[in-house]
Order: structure tokens, then C-alpha cells, then sequence
């Protein structure tokens, strides 16, 4: 019995595509350009991603942004073929695009700390006011870019700190960046005694700095008195060295310094208070008494 119901459905579906053997044809040909648009869209957004990878390793961008940005572009060149597939196949695109748009400005609403991170981090890939191994100071933090992510940057301090920061905040605030030229200026500040002889205490000085061949001379060396303090005389010193050997110059500038004004008798002031005792009429010193 069954086998005499099946036949008239088979016929008459049959007679019905060939009542309708245009309409047919026209949808097995969307079918079939719907199909070719998926093929073409994986192709495009795969070498797009492949191309835009290429161009980011070119320019030393941190691996996770790379892969963030690849995998982004990837997906929004396929969501856009397949939409389009979509409306090739007859199905009404336009609600779709609406449903995405009102789910993208919903979670933009909830995550909008975090996407005002993303656009920041965009911004320091954009701009590069540092790369990974500078050393930078942002807000009170000093310390060496480690990596540069999607929504934060995270530095490692002198004495071993991780500190991530987020990319907005380093937006926002100042960046003052320490390795970007190679050279660095020292600035340093010697107080001496008052009775010492201002072209004596620059003619030691100067010949400590003529000494160090890390200094480099031919961008200027100063040597000035710069205030009259109230209990010492300043005297601003100003070198350039290499941004590499910065603080061991810094360092032995000092040591070398104070050495050169001990053998040459400078007196280096230090904090001192003199006390002025009048006559005054002696008191009894009052007597303690124990009591039970």
C-alpha cells in the first residue's frame, strides 16, 4: 500500500518542477553562486590576514596583536560573504544585519572600558611612542617594556616587578620614553663650602670629566656655579654619555668627584647646626622623691 501512495507524490513532484523548471534553474543557480561566494570569501579573507600578518612582522608589532588583528579581519570578510550568500539564496539580509548591529552595540555597552583599552591599544601600535625592551617611565612607573597587548602593557621594573598597566590609562597619561636615542644627558648637582674657590672647584671638576672617556665631549660640557644655597654653593654639572652606560657614568662621576675634593682640600658641606649658649642663672635641679 505503500509503495501505491508513494508514487503519486514522486509525480506529482515531479510534475511540479517541471511546471516550474525556470524557477528551478534560477535557484539551483543561486545555490551554486552562493556557493562560489563561501569559496571566494574563505580565499579573500585568508590572503587579506596572510598579507596584513606579513605587514605587522614587518613592523615588529608584539605576536598577540598580530593574531588578534589577523583573526579579526578573517572573520568580518567572511561575515561579509555570507551575508551576501545569504541575500544570493533569497533570505531577507536586512533583519540580519540589524540583529548584528544591535548585538554589537550591546556588548560595545557592557565592554566599554574594556573597547576604550582596545582603541588605546591600537593607538600604540598606530603611534609607537615605545617598543618591547625600552625603558619607560608611564605615571610613577619606570620600568622595561615586556609586551604591548590588546588592552593592557605590561613593564618589568628594576627590581623584578611585573607591572601591567592598562592601555588607556597609558593614553591618558604621560609617557616618557628613556631608550628611544642613544644618547642621555647626566645632570648632577655638587654643593661645596662657601670659602672654596669657584675656578678652583670647576678645574677639578672639569678634569674628573676630561677623564672619563665614556663622556662625550663634543656635544658640551657644563660646568657652572647655579645657586647660592643657603649653607653651600651648587655647582651644575652636565655630560652626555651613551644611554647603555648612563647610570655606571652617573655613578662613577660621583665617586670620582668626591675623591678629586678630598685630595684637593674642597670642603663638601653637610647639615650642621651651632648652637649659642647665654648666661643664664643656675636653677636647682629638682628632686625626685619615692613615694611607698
Amino acid at each position: 500500500m505503500q509503495g501505491f501512495t508513494l508514487f503519486p507524490k514522486i509525480r506529482s513532484g515531479l510534475e511540479w518542477i517541471t511546471g516550474h523548471s525556470d524557477a528551478v534553474i534560477q535557484f539551483g543557480w543561486n545555490i551554486v553562486a552562493a556557493v562560489i561566494l563561501l569559496f571566494i570569501g574563505k580565499f579573500v579573507s585568508r590572503l587579506l590576514s596572510r598579507g596584513l600578518e606579513k605587514l605587522l612582522l614587518k613592523r615588529k608589532v608584539d605576536i598577540t596583536i598580530i593574531q588578534f588583528f589577523t583573526a579579526l579581519v578573517r572573520y568580518i570578510i567572511l561575515a561579509f560573504f555570507v551575508v551576501a550568500a545569504l541575500g544570493r539564496i533569497g533570505i531577507e539580509t536586512s533583519s540580519i544585519i540589524a540583529i548584528i548591529g544591535a548585538a554589537g552595540l550591546a556588548v560595545g555597552l557592557a565592554l566599554q572600558g574594556s573597547l576604550s583599552n582596545f582603541a588605546a591599544g591600537v593607538l600604540l601600535v598606530s603611534l609607537r611612542p615605545f617598543r618591547a625592551g625600552e625603558i619607560v617611565q608611564i605615571g610613577a612607573v619606570t620600568g622595561t617594556v615586556e609586551k604591548v597587548h590588546l588592552f593592557s602593557t605590561t613593564l618589568l621594573t628594576a627590581d623584578s616587578k611585573e607591572v601591567v598597566i592598562p592601555n588607556g590609562k597609558i593614553i591618558s597619561d604621560n609617557i616618557i620614553n628613556y631608550s628611544r636615542h642613544p644618547f642621555r644627558r647626566i645632570d648632577l648637582v655638587i654643593g661645596v663650602g662657601y670659602q672654596s674657590r669657584i675656578a678652583e672647584v670647576k678645574r677639578v671638576i672639569t678634569h674628573i670629566i676630561e677623564q672619563d672617556k665614556r663622556v662625550d665631549q663634543s656635544r658640551g660640557v657644563t660646568v657652572r656655579l647655579g645657586e647660592l644655597a643657603a649653607s653651600s654653593l651648587n655647582f651644575y654639572v652636565r655630560v652626555w654619555v651613551r644611554n647603555g652606560e648612563y647610570w655606571n657614568t652617573y655613578y662613577d662621576l660621583l665617586e670620582n668627584i668626591k675623591e678629586a675634593m678630598d685630595a684637593n682640600h674642597i670642603d663638601l658641606p653637610y647639615p650642621q647646626m651651632d648652637i649659642r649658649v647665654q648666661n643664664v642663672p643656675s636653677q636647682s635641679q629638682p628632686q625626685l622623691q619615692l613615694v611607698d
